[in-house]
């Protein structure tokens, strides 16, 4: 009697587990995307928070990144002559692509060129890159909160708005 009755709980139990929560839009269909949030970024003991203005398309990009008084931190801008970081003290930084402007800047190579495929919903193979990827809530289909991890730094995202271009 006791077994029919654990294994009913067990399989209820099952059934109210969370999946992985994954976006529904296809990231092959978004070319094109704004969207305005919040960025935190930790390595070990030190976290950055920031503010984040994103407009991007298949040519270019332009991020806007701002402190907690809206002060403006940091412009980087990628198109077809290469990609450019400009510092609020107006120091410029300029490379190739974005994985080497990553480099030139903050000491390690990043995958930027990922992060609009993954930032709409798009994460890599489990393994790829070596980040892991996790969408912790989505709404309207779109990513609204994402975590990104890859040895001992953490990237989290929460995007406020979603608007279009």
């Amino acid at each position: 009697m006791r077994l029919p009755l654990v294994l009913g709980c067990a399989a209820l139990l099952a059934a109210c587990t969370q999946a992985p929560i994954r976006p529904v839009v296809s990231p092959d269909a978004v070319i094109r995307f704004d969207l305005e949030g919040r960025l935190s970024v930790r390595q070990g003991d030190v976290v950055h928070h920031v503010s984040i203005t994103w407009r991007h398309n298949a040519e270019q990009d332009e991020i806007l990144l701002s402190g907690p008084l809206g002060q403006g931190l940091a412009e980087l801008r990628r198109d077809a002559a290469g990609a450019r970081l400009l510092t609020s003290d107006r120091r410029s930084i300029v490379a190739t692509d974005w994985e080497s402007l990553a480099e030139r800047a903050f000491g390690v190579r990043l995958p930027l060129s990922n992060m609009p495929r993954w930032v709409v919903g798009g994460a890599p193979a489990a393994g790829a890159d070596g980040w892991q990827i996790d969408y912790l809530d989505v709404e309207a289909g779109r990513p609204v909160l994402m975590e990104m991890r890859r040895g001992d730094i953490e990237v989290r995202l929460k995007v406020d708005a979603w608007n279009k271009p």
